[in-house]
């Protein structure tokens, strides 16, 4: 494949280059198969303990739970999903466990973040006008859709009767069934973008789909973060509970740095077997698009789960208020594809994601930390919230999937796959122009265009694009300016254009995505006007690939990993959930069964 074919190319590359962080002294790593780049560290260094996720081979998840057990370590638990093991272990060990036949692959227990920014300046409404309002058919029933953030607080936006589940991870790996509460604040916001009722504006900031069930499954903390293995439960309850709970989408507006290609990456392996259980990942981008200092725009800050192939990832696009989408932006803060790694081309599609109000949860760390972002209501109470981010986009994303799978259920027999769901958001999307596709994917979401498609489409039935667009068309309406749609989605390794698109059951997805309307194959590779890719690697001003990434003077890939105004993971500082204090297991791990 052509992503093959790159990544060969960039190995060789980056074997010449310099490294380039100002004057930043690289120490020289062994590289320890099967392991990711934390996991990495801690062995070479040799120090502490580390609570890592072993996916191990089929079969043998439980007789290598024993054997672990039996040797001192301790285990914290089993997921089935991505046939793993939680388990804490000593930098030491780190090697041998590598070396051991059933073992698949070491990642560390990263610390996952919400994907959100403080909003500043006026609160920028219309949000439903400018993602065009669809007509719904007659019949339209509520789905599940499952947030899995810092939980949900029950208010007006979100009456106590529309949360059906509520399962809080952050006590234990078998969670517990709770009243719902939030005590940072993001999960109800994002919850609140997704449905909220819009009583407490008087209709001014509503959510996008007023009627869907809630599922809060609680992985982040009162300081908004939570570890990986947590989202990994909080994603296989979601799975095993989907018939029954009728979930048909789940919003992560999480994720932290890829540390691993995503063939191996635990967290993107629990979304593809989601995808594969018929369930819709809507995933956030990352806030990671410029230098937080020097405002500096850069690329590749994609976050994991947001490099899954079959998620659909959503950057954060600037509406600046208006209805018009001749005025739209991508938000600086937005995170640019490729991802890291694997090269993936993400965002799939951005959404409004900037200065949006919904609501809050009274009391909680966001909600009492920064009055400044609290929103007047029209009745003189508490209960809204202005945030920013790309976790906000995915929010609003999830709505429109949730109202697209509602409309098609109204009127169809056969249900939309997750695959049909992602071709139709990016056929319909509204190009903003000027931008390459690795900052917007197809472009913006359409609401209205994908209803109408979502309801145009028999999912049991073959049809070319030329029957599709002679009953849906191929544009939209939005506040009295006709929008052409992108016509276009990614099939395998190829952009799928006009005629050539099949909809139907025989929409698939193959293991890599690649967009851009300036992309040649051959003995190089020219994406837009900033990138090429051939005898040499040429990325914008601001990324330098080599033996180290310097993006600006913010991000740094060495020896640590520096992400923002904190490091996410190196010798100065461990996150919470990834290296728990020292265990007192010292005795070697048995490399056979």
């Amino acid at each position: 494949m052509a992503r093959k074919w790159f990544w060969t190319a960039w190995l060789g590359i980056v074997l010449l280059m310099p490294a380039v962080a100002s004057g930043a002294t690289r120490k020289s790593y062994r590289r320890i198969p099967k392991t990711d780049m934390a996991v990495e560290k801690l062995a070479n260094d040799g120090i502490g303990t580390g609570r890592i996720i072993v996916r191990v081979k089929p079969g043998q998840r439980g007789a290598a739970a024993q054997m672990l057990r039996r040797g001192g370590y301790r285990v914290h638990g089993e997921r089935g999903l991505v046939n793993s093991l939680v388990v804490e272990m000593p930098a030491a060990a780190l090697e041998a466990l590598a070396k051991a036949p059933w073992v698949e692959s070491i990642s560390a227990d990263a610390r996952a973040l919400a994907d959100q920014t403080p909003a500043s300046a006026e609160t920028y409404g219309g949000m439903i006008q400018t993602l065009g309002p669809p007509q719904l058919p007659w019949g339209v029933k509520p789905i599940g859709v499952a947030v899995i953030d810092s939980g949900i607080q029950p208010g007006s936006e979100i009456p106590r009767s529309r949360i059906v589940k509520f399962v809080d991870f952050t006590t234990g790996p078998a969670g517990v069934e709770v009243e719902p509460y939030d005590d940072y604040g993001h999960g109800t916001h994002v919850a609140g973008l997704i449905g909220g009722s819009g009583w407490l504006s008087a209709g001014a900031y509503p959510g996008v789909a007023g009627n869907v069930k809630f599922i809060g499954l609680k992985v982040l903390d009162a300081s908004g973060g939570g570890a990986t293995s947590m989202v990994l439960n909080a994603i296989e309850y979601a799975v095993a509970n989907r018939a029954a709970l009728d979930i048909r989408v789940i919003n992560l507006s999480l994720g932290h740095p890829i540390l691993e290609a995503a063939a191996t990456d635990p967290l993107v392996q629990a979304v593809e077997a989601a995808v594969r259980a018929g369930i819709t990942v809507v995933v956030s981008a990352g806030n990671h698009g410029k230098n937080p200092q020097t405002g500096q725009i850069g690329y590749a800050g994609i976050v994991s789960p947001g490099n899954a192939p079959s998620a659909i990832t959503v950057g954060a696009m600037n509406t600046f208020g208006t209805v018009t989408r001749s005025d739209d932006g991508i938000a600086t803060y937005s995170s640019r594809g490729p991802s890291w790694i694997d090269g993936f081309a993400k965002p799939d599609i951005v959404a409004p994601g900037n200065r949006l109000a919904a609501a809050g949860a009274v009391g909680s760390t966001l909600y009492t930390g920064h009055p400044d972002l609290q929103v007047p209501t029209s009745y003189g109470t508490g209960g809204l919230l202005k945030l920013s981010g790309t976790s906000m986009a995915a929010g609003v994303a999830s709505g429109v999937v949730a109202v697209m799978i509602e409309a098609n259920r109204a009127t169809r027999a056969t249900p939309l796959t997750p695959s049909a769901i992602k071709a139709i958001l990016q056929f319909t999307a509204i190009p903003l122009p000027g931008i390459d596709g690795l900052t917007q994917g197809a472009g913006g979401i359409n609401l209205a265009g994908a209803v109408k498609l979502a309801c145009t489409i028999d999912p049991a039935v073959a049809m070319t694009t030329a029957q599709v667009v002679g009953m849906a068309g191929t544009s939209t309406v939005i506040g009295g300016s006709a929008y052409p749609w992108a016509q276009s989605i990614v099939w395998g390794d190829s952009i799928v254009w006009g005629d050539s698109i099949v909809w139907g059951d025989s929409i698939v997805w193959g293991d890599s995505i690649v967009w851009g309307d300036s992309i040649v194959w051959g003995d190089s590779i020219v994406w837009g006007d900033s990138i090429v890719w051939g005898d040499s690697i040429v990325w914008g001003d601001s990324i330098v690939w080599g033996d180290s990434i310097v993006w600006g003077d913010s991000i740094v890939w060495g020896d640590s990993i520096v992400w923002g105004d904190s490091i996410v993971w190196g010798d100065s500082e461990a996150p919470a959930g990834g290296l728990p204090p020292p265990s007192a297991a010292t005795v070697p791990i048995p490399l056979a069964q």
